[in-house]
């Protein structure tokens, strides 16, 4: 097969199994793992397992790795703390120690079990103690718990997993070479790799923000994006020619990045490559599983399977409370992460070309991994059930928060509940205050709680998105529900639960932008406050009171675009240097089409044009460089009028299309 066929058959593949894991709320690289587990030479056989794959795998593990990091820097190191990254050391050491000591003393006790030598061992225990980032991270922001105290710590453990295979990537070489000149080896590879990160994070730094500084004065988009494919891939292969790994230049020009100016822009440009490249590399791997193997070696695939995963989450449980976590924090913290990684993959991809571990041994090991993290989603969704039934403590502290919450509000009457106390959340509870309205705030910050209630003020430690919370917190009793915190998903699950316990209950809704605006309306939000709109709403009432105009004519605007749920607000103009993830994927937007004189709808009114189902809307025609607002249905195109079309952005073209069809 060419490379073109090949890269075709995998996106292809790709498209269609991301498609329907997206549709049962599954994360990507599961959708990836699985489409290689079926088109892969070992099942279905429509991809081959050649160079090409493993060299676009690599590619994306480059990418990861550069994205890893821009993420380290001095501030985040700062932020998580010794005691999280402590907590990660502990775990990558213990796993692979475990994995030595049981390694080299099986054979002895069991004359049937694999072999392998030290730094065989060495690799798979390096490999076994690694976890998904990709998937873990992307199920704790859907579940809402990024920000919990087992979230903070999954985060911190993941990164320090990541960057240790920076130094694993360096080191199982170094054990695979001739025993007797290890020290030496390891000692020259240990210079290489100090004088990489000397030269470069010192005079590297320097040089990279110059450079940027002067591709961005070109204002090229183009220019920018070349730069950067530039140095990442130019780093990867400075550092690949040093006798060291692609991955670890990459992850030197992600630390170079990390401390410009230019970071978060380079984080926006790189992300379609790095997850299209990732995507294929776990294609790749999921082409290594084997069902042949699995049937034919099950016993020793499901031990492979349940013993690491057991293991590991004892050892994670067991360290975390060591390091000061209660209970139920510790167990949430192994059970996200009892499952394999995707570095785990790439260590065992190298441990295989060294001839580290045999094929009987690898290809079950291979298997099991992939299972493992075909699993995670499932056992980080039950980790909440889990905890409660293993840990007492949990379930009593639970308790305990649910009891503190109703005792806060037993004797509250046409109270607001306000779920999430952040920044917008304390400058609505300062008002509420003023005004003498009382209010229970919901967060899941332990430390802003306990501040917060140190002060005296009325906010408790509780998930929102729960029921029994929001029945703790009185709902049914409420005044008004607010909602501060502006993630779409978490509103509509809140939303949900207030109209089954309060169907009448005002319920207020924060988010971003404009894009869920109907959906959450159509979910029972009473009012929804765009605040990218109200800023809007702001700096035009400013500006309008700074020239002059009359302060109840400025009030009236502001009230007649609120009143009129900001119709006349949505939509913007999308240009270049828009950015998907600010602005949001689903935004309304503005579109102007103008119109040729041989268009079919020229000499038709508004009403008549059949959008063929479209939801769109006409906000203006400009004709002959005068333009009005707001048409009527009644208002009748013209050749070379301007109309100016609002609706998402994958509608508006095939609107423009209805336009200028002849």
């Amino acid at each position: 097969m060419s490379g073109l066929g090949l890269t075709l058959v995998l996106l292809l593949a790709a498209v269609l199994g991301v498609a329907l894991f997206r549709l049962a709320h599954l994360p990507p690289p599961l959708a990836y793992l699985t489409v290689g587990a079926l088109i892969g030479p070992l099942a279905l056989g429509l991809a081959p397992d050649n160079p090409l794959t493993r060299e676009l795998g690599e590619t994306g593990v480059v990418f990861l790795m550069f994205s890893i990091g821009l993420e380290f820097n001095l501030a985040r190191f700062k932020a998580l703390g010794i005691r999280v990254f402590g907590l990660g050391l502990a775990e990558v050491g213990a796993i692979i120690a475990l994995t030595v000591v049981l390694g080299v003393a099986l054979p002895v006790v069991f004359s049937g079990a694999p072999r392998a030598g030290f730094a065989g061992w060495f690799a798979l225990g390096a490999a076994l103690s690694m976890s998904s980032t990709a998937i873990v991270v992307r199920l704790l922001v859907d579940r809402l718990e990024i920000d919990a105290p087992h979230g903070q710590q999954v985060i911190g453990v993941l990164l320090l997993q990541d960057l240790a295979v920076v130094v694993l990537l360096v080191v199982i070489p170094a054990l695979a070479g001739d025993r007797e000149a290890l020290v030496a080896t390891s000692l020259v590879v240990t210079a290489k790799v100090a004088c990489l990160f000397l030269l470069l994070l010192v005079f590297g730094q320097r040089l990279t923000r110059a450079w940027l500084r002067i591709v961005a004065r070109r204002r090229s988009q183009e220019l920018f994006m070349l730069n950067l494919l530039l140095m990442t891939l130019g780093l990867a292969w400075v550092t690949e020619r040093a006798g060291l790994s692609l991955a670890l230049g990459s992850f030197i020009a992600g630390m170079l990045i990390s401390e410009t100016e230019y970071r978060h822009q380079v984080e926006a440009d790189i992300k379609p490559f790095r997850d299209v490249l990732l995507g294929l590399f776990f294609i790749s791997i999921g082409m290594q599983l084997n069902a042949r193997t699995v049937l034919a070696h099950l016993p020793l695939v499901l031990l492979l399977l349940i013993l690491p995963a057991l293991a590991k989450f004892g050892l994670i449980a067991l360290l975390s409370r060591a390091f000061g976590s209660p209970g139920g924090v510790a167990i949430r913290t192994a059970l996200a992460l009892m499952a394999a990684g995707e570095f785990g993959f790439v260590l065992l991809s190298q441990a295989r070309i060294l001839h580290l571990l045999d094929a009987e041994l690898y290809e079950p090991v291979v298997a099991a991994l992939l299972l493992s993290m075909l699993l995670a989603p499932l056992v980080i969704h039950y980790s909440e059930a889990i905890a409660v039934r293993l840990s007492s403590s949990e379930w009593l502290r639970q308790s305990l928060a649910l009891t503190e919450i109703a005792s806060r509000t037993m004797r509250a009457e046409a109270h607001v509940v306000v779920c999430g106390f952040g920044r917008s959340g304390q400058s609505l509870c300062r008002l509420l205050a003023e005004e003498g309205i009382s209010y229970v705030a919901l967060d899941l910050d332990p430390d802003r709680v306990r501040e917060a209630s140190e002060a005296g003020q009325p906010v408790v430690y509780g998930d929102a998105t729960r029921r029994d919370v929001l029945v703790a917190a009185g709902v049914v009793r409420a005044s008004a529900l607010v909602i501060t915190f502006a993630h779409v998903g978490a509103a509509h699950k809140v939303l949900n639960f207030a109209r089954a316990l309060a169907p009448g209950l005002p319920v207020i809704v924060r988010t971003h932008d404009d894009s869920a605006l109907d959906a959450l309306q159509q979910s029972g939000a009473t009012e929804v406050v765009p605040e990218i709109i109200e800023g809007s709403l702001m700096l035009a009432s400013q500006t309008l009171l700074l020239l002059g105009v009359p302060v109840a004519r400025v009030l009236r605007t502001i009230r007649s675009a609120r009143e009129s749920r900001y119709h006349l607000m949505r939509g913007f103009f999308r240009g270049a240097t828009d950015s998907e993830s600010l602005e949001g994927g689903d935004s309304v937007r503005l579109h102007a089409v103008t119109l040729p004189a041989h268009a079919r709808v020229v000499g038709q009114s508004i009403a008549e044009i059949d959008w063929q189902g479209l939801v769109i809307e006409i906000t203006s025609i400009r004709r002959r460089g005068i333009a009005g607002l707001d048409p009527g249905p009644e208002a009748r195109l013209e050749a070379n009028d301007v109309v100016v079309l609002r609706g998402e952005e994958k509608t508006l073209y095939q609107a423009e299309e209805i336009l200028l069809a002849r």
